[in-house]
């Protein structure tokens, strides 16, 4: 997997991507939360699951149902001053199906595993991107902070916080541009 700091700035950063609007302090913690949650699979991984099953570390809680299940869940329950069904709901439901799915993306792109069951339910074949360039971090937070996790760090770095990086400097000057507002 991909640490949980990344997973948790890279849903940040998407929620920059996707608005320069002013939101309320939950758009952001949820944000962080849904890219990070896939990975509360790995408490059963501790607990005997098999990982390679369907409930397994990267199984069902990484898929895409998962995901899209967890964007409507967190508009109905978190934003419900929300017209429900309203383009602005829609806008939410999409952003945190996205926030979440962004985690398997990224533990598609890591070194190790046995790739992400993007379609369970519906089948258990897992996959990797064909780029397989994150180091994948070890699970558990005492083996992160090592030299292994170290490593992971500076992998993230280069493979993911740079490039967002990138995207949210381009974001911003296409937002001056067309608003000449200093977002």
């Amino acid at each position: 997997m991909a640490s949980a700091f990344t997973h948790g700035l890279v849903g940040l950063a998407l929620g920059r991507l996707s608005t320069a609007e002013r939101q309320p302090r939950r758009f952001w913690v949820l944000a962080a939360l849904c890219a990070i949650l896939p990975d509360i699979d790995a408490v059963g991984y501790m607990m005997g699951v098999d990982y390679a099953g369907m409930w397994g570390h990267r199984g069902i809680i990484h898929s895409l149902l998962v995901a899209l299940l967890t964007g409507f869940a967190v508009a109905l329950l978190a934003f419900p001053s929300v017209v429900r069904w309203s383009r602005e709901w829609w806008r939410l439901v999409l952003f945190f199906f996205g926030a979440t799915a962004s985690h398997g993306l990224l533990d598609a792109l890591t070194t190790g595993g046995l790739g992400v069951a993007f379609f369970a339910p519906f089948s258990g074949t897992r996959y990797f991107l064909p780029w397989r360039v994150i180091r994948v971090s070890p699970i558990g937070v005492g083996s992160f902070f090592s030299a292994r996790g170290a490593a992971v760090i500076a992998s993230e770095a280069l493979w993911v916080w740079l490039p967002m990086l990138v995207l949210l400097a381009i974001a911003r000057v296409v937002r001056r541009r067309r608003h000449g507002s200093p977002r």
